[in-house]
């Protein structure tokens, strides 16, 4: 419990714990919104902070940290990004996918069974990313569907998905995004802005529930990552015993070979498919 309460005390912005807090508070999140795309709202309502997306039981479910609706409908997704992840399997960064997968649960989401498509509201994917994806230098990578043949023609779907980049260092800006980055990376106060955000966080940090609330989140992520751990370890026994018991089989097929046996009598007496007998004698010869 200490080591969590001294990481409670530690976490900054990155952090999607924190940053899902900050971004609760509507005066925060709001002008972000309007200095990122140089606008004026005039208010935003919450859908859900946190929220799971999960269709079918057999999808991948995502949690989203921050949606909101602005006044003239325009839906936001804000989440921070601190690792370039990549799949090890396919050894691809899975930010683009990502990006892909959230366009398309969100809209899911916001489409009611039997509406016309044209009813769903313009929609902004927005990653706060820690790293440059594209090692460009950008501020902002702002993204929307165009045309091959024509770049100027663009496909009016109303959804544009916007990867920030903290470490840029080029692109038109505004004063409090460049000083929201600035806190992002090194934790520096340059502006009113990002005075607000950090008494934001001293204050969340003074809240008992708060501080409640992560350890019994963190608690519950331990639970989640032992049993996985658990599950892992038992699965790799089970791979060890099989494969044991395979090895056991192949070297009885190789002694009764020595033997004298036929295939079809060592077949059946170690189990193994014919087939595989058949290419032990051929080794074996």
């Amino acid at each position: 419990m200490q080591d969590l309460a001294t990481k409670f005390a530690n976490l900054t912005i990155q952090s999607d714990f924190i940053f899902k807090k900050v971004m609760s508070r509507k005066r925060i999140c709001k002008h972000l919104l309007e200095e990122l795309l140089q606008i004026e709202i005039a208010d935003i309502n919450y859908l859900e902070a946190e929220k799971t997306l999960e269709p079918e039981y057999t999808s991948r479910g995502i949690r989203l940290d921050i949606i909101v609706a602005d006044d003239k409908n325009t839906h936001y997704n804000l989440e921070m990004q601190v690792k370039n992840n990549k799949n090890p399997d396919t050894d691809t960064y899975v930010l683009p996918k990502r990006s892909r997968y959230y366009q398309a649960l969100l809209d899911i989401d916001l489409l009611q069974k039997g509406q016309p498509y044209d009813l769903l509201p313009p929609t902004f994917i927005i990653f706060i990313c820690v790293f440059d994806f594209f090692e460009k230098g950008n501020y902002v990578y702002t993204f929307k569907k165009c045309c091959l043949e024509n770049r100027e023609l663009e496909l009016p779907d109303e959804a544009t998905t916007m990867i920030l980049n903290t470490k840029g260092t080029h692109g038109d800006i505004s004063k409090d995004i460049k000083s929201f980055y600035d806190y992002v990376n090194n934790h520096i106060v340059t502006t009113d802005f990002t005075k607000q955000i950090d008494d934001e966080i001293s204050y969340l940090k003074l809240d008992t529930k708060v501080r409640r609330e992560f350890m019994l989140m963190e608690a519950r992520l331990l639970d989640e990552r032992r049993e996985g751990k658990a599950e892992g370890i038992a699965e790799g026994k089970e791979i060890g015993l099989a494969e044991g018991e395979a090895k056991e089989k192949l070297a009885t097929a190789k002694r009764l070979f020595s033997m004298g046996l036929s295939v079809q009598d060592i077949a059946t007496a170690t189990s193994l498919p014919i087939e595989q007998v058949k290419a032990l004698q051929a080794e074996q010869a």
